[in-house]
C-alpha cells in the first residue's frame, strides 16, 4: 500500500502567515513545520534537537483568530504538520525579533547569562514570550516555569533562566515599568507598545480573516489514506520519516471534531480536543477541580497543546495517562465510517496489546461521559523515572463516591502499566460497591485487584515493583477520598 504513497504524497495549497510574510505552499501535507522552516525557508533559529517533542528547542507559536481575538499557543514544530497551518499565524524565533534591538525577554536572558551553548535558547525565548502574551494575571516565576516546562537546558541548570524570569516579573509585575499592560483590554497591543512584540502582530487578525477556507480534494475511498494525523505527538515519533511521503488526512482541519459541550448530564468531548483544552474546560474543572495538578504530571505544555484525547486512546499504550482518566469516567467512544456511526464503551474497547475494536478506516469523532454525581471524587496518580515529562511506570485513576456513613456508592478504578492494555478493575470496583469502607475491606479489595493485574518486568521496573506501585497508587485514591476511614497502613499487609 505504501509504495503508492511514496509516488504521490498528498498535498494541498496551504496559505498562512509565517512571521510577517504571507506564505502559499503546496509542500506535502505531512511535512513537519520544523523541516519547512529550516530547509525551505532557511529560518534556522528554530533548532532540531530530539525531534520527539521532549526538548523544546524547536518551539514555535501558532496563532489563530478565536471569536475575533488572536490566540497563540506554544507547540513543538517537530510534531506539527504544515498541512494543518492553513489560516494560521506561525511565529518562529525570528518573528519575535525587534528592529535593531533585543526585546525585553531576550535582553533579560542576556543580562542574566541565561544562554551558554545557545542551542535551547530560541525555544526558551518563544515560551517565555508566549507566557507574557497569555498570562491571565501579572507574571510570576512559577508562571514562567510552567511556560518553559517543555524546554530543556543542559548547560545552565536553569538558575540563570529563573533569574531572567524574575527580572521580567519585576519589570512587568506590580510596581514595574510595564505593570499597566495587565489592565489593558488588548494585551497584544500593550505588549507591542512595551517593545516585547514587533508591530506587525497588530495586523494579524485582519490578515488571517482574509484567508479563505481550505478546499480539500474529496476522496470517496477512505482506504487510500495511509495515516490519519491528529496531534501527531506519537505518530511523528514512530513514523516521522514516512509521513511527508504518505497519503495523510489532517484531522485538525475538521473543527467540528473539537470542543466540549454539556447536554443535560452528558459531557460531549470532541475527539480532537487536546489535553490542555480538556483541563481548561469549566465543565471539566467543575467535577475534577485538581485537573491542572494532574496535567502537570502528563507530558509538557507544548505537547499537551497538541496531544488529543482520542489519540491517546487510539495509541493503545498500556500506560496512556489520559486513557486512565477516561476509563475511570466510564467513557463511551463514537466512531464514524462514511455515513455509519457506532458506539463502543472504552472499558470494552481494548482486545489485547495494541489491538482494539476499530476498523482501520473508522475515525473516532466524539467521546461521551456522564457527569459524575455530586460528591464524587476523580483522582489520578502516576509514578515515573522523572516527575514530569516522562512515560509512566504505573499510573492509576479512580472515580469514587461515598455516602455520609461510609458506604461506597460508586467505585471505578483503573491501572496502567500492569497489563497488556489499560486496565479497568471491574472485580475490585464491584466488590467495593455497596460496602462500608474500612481498612479491612480495603485490604481485601487490594487482594482482588492483584488478581486482575499481570505486570511484567521491563526497563521501567520489575513486575514486583509494579505490583507495589499498584497497591500504593490505588490506596492513595482511597485515602484522599476518605482519610478518616482508610489509613496508609491498610496496604502494609498486602
Amino acid at each position: 500500500m505504501f509504495q503508492r504513497a511514496i509516488e504521490a504524497p498528498m498535498t494541498t495549497h496551504v496559505e498562512f502567515w509565517l512571521n510577517d510574510r504571507r506564505v502559499i505552499t503546496d509542500v506535502p501535507d505531512g511535512m513537519l513545520v520544523l523541516d519547512y522552516l529550516r530547509k525551505d525557508r532557511l529560518l534556522t533559529g528554530t533548532k532540531e534537537g530530539c525531534k520527539e517533542g521532549d526538548c523544546g528547542a524547536c518551539s514555535i507559536l501558532i496563532g489563530e483568530v478565536v471569536e475575533g481575538v488572536m490566540r497563540y499557543q506554544p507547540v513543538t514544530s517537530c510534531l506539527t504538520p504544515v498541512g494543518e497551518m492553513h489560516g494560521k499565524h506561525v511565529v518562529s524565533i525570528e518573528g519575535l525579533n525587534l528592529p535593531g534591538k533585543l526585546n525585553p525577554v531576550q535582553q533579560a536572558m542576556v543580562d542574566r547569562v541565561g544562554s551558554q551553548c545557545g542551542f535551547c535558547t530560541p525555544g526558551f525565548i518563544v515560551s517565555m514570550c508566549w507566557y507574557m502574551m497569555a498570562a491571565r494575571e501579572t507574571p510570576t516565576l512559577e508562571g514562567f516555569q510552567r511556560a518553559f516546562s517543555g524546554n530543556l537546558c543542559r548547560c545552565t541548570g536553569y538558575a540563570a533562566i529563573n533569574r531572567a524570569s524574575l527580572d521580567l516579573v519585576e519589570n512587568f509585575g506590580p510596581g514595574g515599568q510595564w505593570a499597566s499592560i495587565w489592565e489593558a483590554d488588548d494585551r497584544l497591543s500593550a505588549l507591542m507598545e512595551a517593545g516585547l512584540l514587533p508591530g506587525y502582530f497588530a495586523e494579524m487578525p485582519k490578515r488571517l480573516e482574509a484567508i479563505g477556507e481550505m478546499e480539500e480534494v474529496p476522496r470517496d475511498d477512505a482506504d487510500v489514506i495511509d495515516f490519519f494525523v491528529a496531534g501527531g505527538t506519537d505518530l511523528y515519533v514512530q513514523k516521522g520519516e514516512l509521513l511527508p511521503r504518505a497519503q495523510v488526512k489532517i484531522l485538525n482541519r475538521h473543527p467540528e471534531m473539537k470542543g466540549i459541550r454539556r447536554q443535560g448530564d452528558t459531557l460531549h468531548i470532541g475527539a480532537l480536543t487536546t489535553f490542555e483544552e480538556f483541563g481548561a474546560s469549566d465543565e471539566v474543572v467543575a467535577f475534577i477541580p485538581q485537573i491542572q495538578d494532574y496535567l502537570h504530571l502528563i507530558a509538557s505544555l507544548p505537547l499537551r497543546n497538541r496531544a488529543t484525547i482520542a489519540g491517546n486512546i487510539i495509541n493503545a499504550s498500556p500506560i496512556g495517562d489520559m486513557t486512565a482518566i477516561m476509563l475511570a469516567l466510564d467513557t463511551t467512544l463514537v466512531f464514524a465510517r462514511g455515513e455509519t456511526t457506532r458506539e463502543v464503551e472504552l472499558k470494552r474497547f481494548y482486545k489485547g496489546y495494541k489491538t482494539f475494536d476499530k476498523h482501520p478506516s473508522e475515525v473516532m469523532t466524539e467521546l461521551r461521559l456522564q457527569i459524575p454525581a455530586a460528591g464524587t471524587g476523580v483522582y489520578f496518580e502516576k509514578v515515573s523515572k522523572r516527575r514530569c515529562l516522562d512515560i509512566a511506570t504505573v499510573n492509576s485513576a479512580a472515580r469514587l463516591r461515598l455516602s455520609d456513613d461510609g458506604v461506597v456508592e460508586e467505585a471505578s478504578l483503573t491501572l496502567g502499566g500492569v497489563a497488556a492494555t489499560p486496565l479497568w478493575l471491574e472485580k475490585t470496583g464491584a466488590f467495593l460497591t455497596g460496602e462500608v469502607l474500612t481498612d479491612a475491606l480495603w485490604r481485601e479489595a487490594l487482594r482482588i485487584a492483584h488478581t486482575e493485574i499481570a505486570p511484567i518486568s521491563d526497563v521501567r521496573g520489575s513486575a514486583d515493583y509494579k505490583r507495589l506501585l499498584a497497591t500504593q497508587l490505588l490506596t492513595a485514591h482511597v485515602v484522599k477520598a476518605a482519610p478518616e476511614r482508610v489509613s496508609l497502613d491498610a496496604m502494609l499487609a498486602i
